[in-house]
């Protein structure tokens, strides 16, 4: 299933894709909701580009469909994305730690100057392998990465504004 999530954050570019690497967001993410963590597994950087591998873990609530195929407690995955710092993008790949076999996802991190502001596109696929439900299971997996997404925004919006209050 192709999904697309665009946001508007309240800040350059270049700012957004810093905070996005910076320490103080990685950690800040594990208090979002459905998330039971955040651990930066590798952070590496030069001039050009990056790599961040997190292990994240789901602890939300699942429907009956979803846990009849999986057990809610291995739902852990490493999130491997690579940093293009001239193109403003972001290259993800999910990587389940549990059920390799039954999911796979990836997506694209797009940022763009739209004025004084940033658009944000998410832009990927989730590709669920299970007889019958795969499609709705799927489907409960975007609408969570859309609800993730729209509280990230939040987060980062108001880590960026703290940043450019700290710099006055």
């Amino acid at each position: 299933m192709q999904f697309e999530i665009g946001q508007t954050l309240h800040a350059p570019p270049a700012d957004v894709q810093d905070m996005l690497l910076d320490p103080t967001f990685l950690a800040a993410r594990a208090g979002l909701p459905k998330l039971g963590g955040s651990e930066v597994l590798e952070r590496t950087q030069d001039a050009s580009s990056a790599r961040l591998r997190v292990r994240m873990r789901f602890v939300g609530e699942l429907s009956s469909a979803v846990t009849a195929v999986v057990d809610p407690a291995k739902l852990t995955w490493v999130d491997d994305a690579t940093f293009d710092f001239r193109r403003l993008t972001a290259r993800h790949e999910i990587l389940p730690q549990h059920y390799p076999d039954r999911l796979a996802a990836s997506y694209d991190d797009t940022l763009s100057s739209d004025g004084v502001t940033t658009r944000r596109a998410l832009c990927g696929e989730v590709d669920v392998r299970v007889p019958l439900v795969g499609g709705r299971v799927a489907r409960a997996i975007v609408e969570g990465l859309r609800d993730y997404a729209t509280a990230e925004a939040t987060l980062l919006d108001e880590l960026l504004r703290r940043s450019c209050d700290d710099a006055r």
